[in-house]
């Protein structure tokens, strides 16, 4: 049984990375962790992704104050919502 389970380790780690996220959902899920847990690893799982797409250059990050002060601009030309600075 043990070197089954090395077979299958070493197949798994050879599927593509969405395969091994959904097989790593199914498993935390068999072993009645909650949907927590599993929300918490795939966000683990979509940071490291992100991050790779970074250090890549895949992507080019933008500072948080940037974002934030498009996301005001335009909620305010919306006229949804008046948010203070």
């Amino acid at each position: 049984m043990q070197q089954t389970l090395k077979e299958i380790e070493s197949a798994i780690l050879q599927l593509p990375e969405p395969a091994r996220a959904r097989l790593a959902k199914t498993l935390l899920l068999s072993l009645g962790e909650g949907e927590d847990s599993v929300v918490e690893e795939l966000w683990a799982e979509e940071a490291e992704h992100r991050y790779r797409e970074i250090e890549s250059g895949e992507v080019t990050p933008l500072l948080s104050e940037d974002v934030l002060r498009e996301a005001r601009s335009r909620l305010q030309d919306r006229g949804t919502v008046t948010i203070p600075p």
